[in-house]
């Protein structure tokens, strides 16, 4: 195989890591775009996997585009910062722009797939094959590799090549149903969360494939999708479902099986409670100074109290709300009772990071400057993750190229037709994601990929 991590840039964590990354070595050919391929591609990059993002020159991933909100000031140009949607699940990657229109861009992201150890795809069904890049074709050169394909909907389901939007599939799925208010609509989920469990699908899926190829040279074809993930991740809605062969009831803040277990308002602000089995209900009444809550033989058990739900919910809201969310906070913390208080996204990711649950890191940005980043949800004790910021569109192009044998005056020739995008010549203070030659609007016949925002 070609050996494109050579001279690889971004550069290893200055602070060194204590051990090897885990998948140091391991090569990614990233031809997917969005949410659920990039989020995946992003936790193999975390853990040392070196990413070659490909994408189109003018555009780029479809998410460099959706903002506001945008991470530092427009360019001299008018064009505006990064956004912050591209900047949540590109890190640690390099950036490949080259139109696969092209002859020679196309045998050269052949050539990445074929010398890459996992290649990550969400192009239309048919689209992958007629280029060249579908799994028989890369397989066929390189047998050990792993290739994964995300998806709205799976390989086989029908109609073929139905589009999948994380909404739609919220739909589709029964999560949205699930969602919201009991006497109210139902409600989607405030992140794409489809998209967040299929990426995390698809790097477990990979991982697992990686292992046995390594051990056997023995590839496989992954395949990952929303509906699929979102099914999967229902899991106790979907067996009660199935167990009663019932649609599970929409209760807001509740808990379909478990009392108490919701949000409750104090005098000031709301809190979430979560008396998760007999003992920890045990441990809140006695907090709350009310035993006669423990004692009546309607709560003693959690059936019980599931069954007289509203009951035992006022007493616990009249007391509740008597006094102020840190007061509650302060002691059912100290009584070993789980409770939180509900929080902005803002407030959340600093109270986390302030309590000393690791949660940001800063990235020096080529245009933006210093950006914070939310690490993955894991941790290596031994080896600290990468950090390198989000490419600028085809920052890496002549570099990786050149890696994939293409030399200097053929990779000239590219950019000069549009074929190859790099960064323009302006200082890096100066640039932004507005691409170095005037972006062209897709061809009717491009190659399209299923996009789930």
């Amino acid at each position: 195989m070609t050996d494109i991590r050579s001279g690889a840039d971004p550069a290893p964590d200055p602070t060194g890591p204590a051990a090897p990354l885990p998948l140091a070595g391991v090569r990614v050919a990233d031809l997917s775009r969005v949410l659920a391929g990039p989020y995946a591609t992003m936790l193999l990059a975390d853990m040392g996997a070196e990413v070659v993002k490909v994408e189109q020159p003018g555009r780029g991933d479809d998410t460099r585009a959706w903002g506001p909100p945008w991470a530092g000031p427009a360019d001299g140009g008018g064009g505006p910062g990064e956004a912050a949607y591209f900047l949540s699940v590109n890190r640690n990657k390099r950036s490949l722009a080259v139109d696969l229109k092209d002859p020679e861009g196309l045998a050269a992201v052949q050539e990445l797939c074929a010398s890459s150890d996992v290649v990550v795809q969400n192009f239309r069904p048919g689209v992958i094959d007629r280029l060249g890049l579908g799994y028989e074709a890369v397989s066929a050169r390189n047998p050990a590799v792993v290739y994964c394909s995300v998806s709205g909907f799976g390989p086989e389901h029908e109609p073929a090549a139905r589009p999948g939007f994380d909404i739609v599939v919220q739909a589709e799925s029964g999560l949205m149903a699930t969602t919201g208010p009991a006497e109210g609509p139902a409600s989607k989920v405030g992140v794409a969360l489809t998209d967040v469990l299929t990426g995390l699908n698809a790097a477990v899926g990979i991982l697992g494939a990686l292992m046995r190829a390594r051990a056997t040279g023995r590839g496989e074809n992954v395949s990952a999708s929303l509906i699929n993930s979102t099914l999967s991740g229902l899991v106790n809605l979907t067996q009660q479902a199935l167990v009663t062969g019932a649609e599970p009831a929409r209760v807001g803040n509740a808990h379909t099986t478990i009392v108490p277990y919701q949000v409750f308002p104090a005098s000031d602000a709301e809190i979430v409670v979560a008396a998760g089995n007999d003992a920890l209900y045990q441990r809140l009444c006695r907090a709350l100074d009310r035993p006669d809550l423990a004692e009546d033989p309607r709560y003693a058990t959690n059936p019980g109290r599931v069954a007289h739900r509203d009951e035992l919910v006022g007493e616990l809201s009249a007391v509740l709300r008597a006094e102020p969310a840190d007061h509650w906070m302060d002691l059912l913390v100290g009584a070993g009772v789980p409770v939180g208080r509900v929080r902005g996204v803002l407030d959340a990711l600093r109270t986390a990071d302030a309590a000393g649950d690791d949660v940001l890191r800063t990235v020096e940005h080529p245009t933006a400057g210093p950006v914070e980043q939310v690490r993955a949800g894991f941790r290596l004790e031994s080896t600290p993750p990468p950090l390198t910021a989000p490419p600028l569109l085809g920052q890496h192009s002549r570099r990786i190229l050149a890696e994939l044998g293409v030399d200097a005056a053929r990779v000239d020739a590219m950019v000069g037709r549009g074929a190859v995008q790099e960064p323009g010549p302006a200082p890096a203070a100066d640039r932004r994601t507005a691409p170095a030659t005037p972006p062209q609007a897709a061809p009717a016949d491009a190659p399209r990929r299923d996009t789930h925002p």
